[in-house]
């Protein structure tokens, strides 16, 4: 794909006025489940066929069910299935309902992924939407888009996927991690911190993320004095928290997924507490339920960053009905946002096969009439007007990478409970390149 041009930073600061996103675990087996068009909303009568394709939209998920990123699972499946349920009660897709293939993503531990996108390619998936962990999307991203599917991630940050060979077909509605980083370094420096050490995991995701917050750390006037990228597989980190504790910075970033809670118990069991050091987490780490059974007070006033606004509570209570267990609502407005998009450029192009839906992503991100719902959006469409989708995650424009072009971050605040609570501290909005 085109590498995206640099462009002006542009951060600007919002008030937190509504709902944060929270967090939970999640979990369950391996398994593959299918919502077929015949179980779904009738089709409408007067929606034109396709012209490509077998008729049929069928979005495949790629999901964690299972894996250090498990708790994101929850979340990023009811968005999806909040998305498929509108648009079939709209009269579908090329007036057929959609088609709907859950999987299990896992994580880079295993080959769950490889296997779950062999079912969904089998399966005749148009599209596929995930994997949450960035590393895990690499695994697999050769696979889906050599299939001519389009790959489609709401939770993946790592800025290695703008450049890709990905034959124009993987796109995201979560931002690259530049702009979560320049966040997040923003926010050490501004809270006085002039010497920072950094924990990351040894990957894609956390390797990209601390090479954005220690340049932006820098670019402030503050020292990281120590980085360690770390192996999460590993069994103990008493090596790695010692080589920060030998140069006593004032801020700690922890970078990493559920591995990070055996990080901070060696943090505080080598005398570097969040009462007495600044700790800074991300959205890979950024848990309600990961922490809940340390000593009180362990987390509190730890900040974290988290990429999206805060999904409104009207969506939250639309979500709880798809998920009445649902109380981690992280990623699952860019994920509703995914299906939908997908949803639109297949209505757009007139065709479910994924070459085609990927050409009109993009259209149906920007330049038309605005229109926020699948339905008021595919009834411009019918009318022969361009759209402009702008969704729950935010206006979603894609760039020439696949990228949306602006995003937001929020910084939430954990308390004694060690949960990060309903409000973030606040948003900050920008532009990706910079």
């Amino acid at each position: 794909m085109i590498r995206i041009a640099p462009v002006g930073r542009a951060l600007a600061v919002v008030a937190a006025t509504s709902l944060a996103l929270t967090a939970c675990g999640g979990g369950g087996g391996n398994t593959a489940t299918e919502t077929s068009p015949s179980s779904a909303a009738p089709a409408s009568s007067s929606a034109a066929p396709a012209t490509k394709g077998d008729g049929t939209l069928t979005l495949g998920t790629l999901l964690p069910q299972t894996g250090s990123l498990a708790f994101l699972g929850p979340p990023e499946f009811a968005g999806v299935d909040l998305a498929v349920k509108e648009i079939n009660e709209a009269g579908g897709v090329l007036g057929k309902p959609v088609a709907k293939i859950d999987t299990d993503s896992g994580d880079t531990t295993t080959n769950i992924a490889s296997q779950s996108v062999d079912k969904l390619l089998a399966q005749k998936a148009d599209a596929i939407i995930g994997a949450a962990s960035s590393s895990v999307s690499e695994s697999v991203i050769d696979k889906i888009t050599g299939a001519g599917v389009v790959h489609f991630s709401p939770a993946n940050t790592s800025d290695a996927f703008t450049t890709m060979n990905d034959k124009g077909l993987y796109f995201r509605t979560a931002p690259p991690d530049k702009l979560q980083g320049r966040v997040l370094g923003d926010l050490i420096v501004a809270d006085g911190n002039d010497t920072v050490g950094i924990l990351a995991m040894q990957d894609s995701y956390g390797t990209g993320l601390a090479d954005q917050v220690q340049k932006t750390v820098t670019d402030g006037g503050a020292e990281v004095v120590e980085r360690v990228d770390y192996d999460p597989k590993a069994a103990d980190f008493s090596a790695d928290v010692a080589k920060i504790k030998a140069k006593n910075p004032k801020g700690i970033v922890l970078i990493g997924f559920e591995e990070t809670s055996k990080v901070i118990n060696e943090l505080v069991k080598q005398g570097l507490p969040a009462s007495k050091h600044k700790w800074y987490m991300v959205d890979g780490n950024t848990s309600n339920t990961n922490y809940v059974k340390m000593p009180k007070g362990t987390l509190d006033g730890v900040k974290g960053t988290i990429p999206g606004a805060a999904a409104p509570e009207e969506f939250q209570k639309k979500l709880l009905e798809v998920n009445k267990d649902l109380e981690d609502f992280s990623y699952a407005p860019e994920s509703y946002d995914a299906a939908n998009l997908i949803a639109l450029a297949a209505e757009a192009a007139k065709s479910d096969a994924g070459t085609d839906i990927a050409a009109k992503l993009g259209e149906v991100s920007k330049g038309g009439e605005k229109c926020k719902s699948f339905k008021e959006c595919a009834d411009l469409l019918k009318a022969g007007k361009d759209i402009d989708y702008d969704g729950v995650s935010g206006p979603v424009e894609f760039n020439d990478a696949g990228d949306p072009a602006v995003a937001t971050i929020g910084i939430y605040q954990y308390g004694a409970d060690n949960k990060y609570g309903t409000k973030a501290l606040e948003y900050r909005t920008g532009n990706i390149a910079g």
